[in-house]
């Protein structure tokens, strides 16, 4: 099976399975010199990682990751840093309870990938969908922290966040964002005011044994303008592309994003002016921070649509190997809304990005290039 790989300069290959006996990536291209620790990285899989709540998966993985390859440390170096050769890290898998998932092995569990694997391959790991399963993103989690540092090295402080925006049909209210509050609560809600309805949301959902779908918003911020190019190597592009490999997406948008087709082309229009720092300072972003492919400067905005999750505890018609048509019901521990742990997955693929168009523009224009110092 190949497709493992993407990035051009800053490369990711990620490798295991949802009940094997481990999972973790190979990243290459990272620059040398740079700080890493496994600490570095532990904080954002932490965040990602299932049984941490009520509301998502209750499989328990610890999901500690070790460095076994590319980085080094002594006295010169005052602290581990990266050494510019392939960066592996390792994941072990401790809860898998592939005996759940038996008596579905012939079959096809409808929304999921189960059909179409074994149609390309002609084999299926019905392990939790095997390479298939959401559990694969721990380790796009752990090289987008790898990514963050990266980021930070080249342009200093830049945040990459992310948000629960919706859940089914029930959405925050933008007036009460507060970003400081995601952390608070279960669901990387940025809005007080919906942590009890979506708890409620949800526990009925559970007991029903159904599922929902969500809305995610990742926002990275100190993108210097310049990053992408106008034609094949667009940035939102590649952000689209990256955020539609995450399991169960199935919408990307920027800035305004569909909404921009009800504005008139006055109210879409990112005016500017100049800042008094010298730099151009816009008075809106529909756009979401890039325009024709390039980055502008401003903070890059993106949301992702996430489908409800297809594992869920009532019957559902189907077909087996054999295309006889029978009923499955999905056993196992699985999340009622999947939308809510992409959080961190969709951060670490918008820093994974930034990171390959950050070396990718190094490379074509230098350090510093255009009318903009800080490129």
């Amino acid at each position: 099976m190949s497709h493992n790989t993407f990035g051009h300069l800053f490369r990711v290959t990620t490798f295991g399975e949802s009940h094997g006996p481990a999972l973790g990536c190979v990243v290459d291209g990272c620059p040398p010199g740079i700080p890493l620790a496994e600490a570095d990285i532990q904080a954002d899989l932490d965040r990602r990682r299932p049984g941490q709540s009520r509301y998502v998966s209750q499989r328990k993985e610890p999901d500690l990751v070790r460095i076994v390859s590319g980085v080094f440390e002594d006295d010169e170096t005052n602290g581990q840093v990266t050494t510019g050769t392939p960066i592996t890290l390792l994941i072990d898998n401790v809860d898998a309870r592939a005996k759940d998932y038996s008596e579905i092995r012939d079959r096809f569990r409808p929304g999921h990938a189960d059909y179409t694997y074994w149609a390309k391959y002609g084999i299926r790991d019905y392990r939790g969908g095997g390479r298939q399963s959401a559990r694969e993103t721990a380790s796009r989690v752990a090289a987008g922290a790898i990514a963050r540092k990266l980021l930070n090295a080249l342009y200093g402080q830049v945040r990459i966040r992310g948000a629960l925006v919706q859940m089914g049909s029930s959405r925050i209210a933008r007036e009460r964002w507060d970003w400081e509050e995601i952390p608070r609560n279960p669901f990387f809600s940025p809005d007080a005011a919906m942590v009890d309805e979506w708890a409620i949301q949800l526990e009925t959902l559970r007991k029903n044994g159904s599922s929902c779908g969500a809305v995610i918003e990742v926002v990275a911020e100190g993108i210097p303008a310049g990053l992408g190019a106008p034609i094949y190597g667009k940035l939102d592009a590649d952000i689209a592309s990256s955020l539609m490999g995450i399991n169960a997406v199935k919408g990307v948008e920027f800035g305004a994003g569909f909404a921009a087709a009800t504005l008139s082309g006055e109210e879409n229009s990112d005016e500017m002016r100049m800042g008094a720092d010298g730099k151009p300072l816009f008075l809106s972003n529909n756009a979401g921070g890039i325009l024709g492919g390039i980055s502008s400067g401003q903070p890059i905005v993106a949301r992702f649509a996430v489908k409800p999750t297809s594992s869920i505890l009532r019957p559902m018609q189907t077909i087996d190997r054999g295309g006889r048509e029978v009923e499955i019901v999905t056993k196992g521990r699985h999340d009622p809304c999947v939308g809510i742990r992409a959080v961190p997955v969709g951060e670490a693929m918008l820093a994974l990005v930034l990171a390959d168009h950050a070396l990718r523009h190094r490379a074509q224009m230098g350090e510093t290039c255009g009318a903009d110092p800080t490129v």
